[in-house]
């Protein structure tokens, strides 16, 4: 089975097919987890763009110590 055939369906999502995606999960977690599953996933983004940003602010100072990178 190709891969494109399996994932086939992510092109096309209409209301419909995220209306029952989101049924699903209401099914699956409860209606009270799901605030708990948001706030852990929003949690996590915000610790990634620190992280990059912290990555980025060292590269900069870097750059601009080193001498030799003109």
């Amino acid at each position: 089975m190709a891969l494109n055939t399996v994932f086939a369906f992510l092109g096309d999502l209409g209301t419909g097919e995220i209306m029952i995606i989101m049924l699903v999960i209401l099914l699956l977690f409860g209606a009270k987890r799901i605030p708990d599953l948001a706030r852990g996933l929003g949690k996590g983004i915000r610790e990634f763009k620190d992280a990059t940003k912290e990555i980025k602010t060292e590269v900069e100072n870097s750059i601009k110590e080193d001498p030799k990178a003109k």
